[in-house]
C-alpha cells in the first residue's frame, strides 16, 4: 500500500508513536507499505515553528532527516497537484491540508490523518 502522512501524522509517527494506534503503526513499520511524506508538511513545520505554534516545536530538517532515517519517502509538491488545489470543494481552508488531499489524489496516494473533514474530499483519506 501507498500511504502518504498528513503533517501531525508524520510528527506523531516521530516524536510520539503512542499517539498513534496499533494499527496505524503497523502500517508504517510494514515493509510492504510505502510511506511518503510531503514537502509540504515540511513547509508547514517550519512556517508554524517559527511562528511560535507550540504544537509545531520541531525543526523542520530534523524531522525531514528523522522521516528519511525511517525509511520515509519525501514526495515533492508536482504542479499538478498544486493546479488540482483550485479544483477542491472549500471543505477545508488550511492551504496545507488542501495540498496534502490533491497530492493524495493526484498520486494516488491514501491519505493518514486524524482531521475529519479531509475525509470530505475522498475515500482516499483515511481517519486514524
Amino acid at each position: 500500500m501507498r500511504l502518504l502522512l498528513d503533517t501531525h501524522v508524520l510528527l506523531w509517527s516521530i516524536s510520539e508513536p503512542g499517539k498513534l494506534s496499533n494499527d496505524v503503526r503497523a502500517a508504517l513499520q510494514d515493509a510492504r507499505n510505502q510511506i511518503h511524506f510531503s514537502a509540504a508538511s515540511i513547509w508547514e513545520i517550519a512556517i508554524k515553528q517559527t511562528r511560535g505554534r507550540r504544537d509545531f516545536d520541531f525543526k523542520s530538517e530534523e524531522i525531514a532527516a528523522a522521516a528519511l532515517a525511517s525509511r520515509f519517502i519525501e514526495l515533492p509538491v508536482r504542479w499538478e497537484a498544486a493546479a488540482a488545489v483550485a479544483r477542491l470543494p472549500m471543505h477545508h481552508r488550511d492551504p496545507f491540508d488542501r495540498i496534502l488531499v490533491a497530492q493524495a489524489m493526484a498520486e494516488p496516494l491514501a491519505l493518514y490523518t486524524a482531521d475529519r473533514r479531509l475525509g470530505l474530499y475522498s475515500d482516499l483519506v483515511h481517519l486514524i
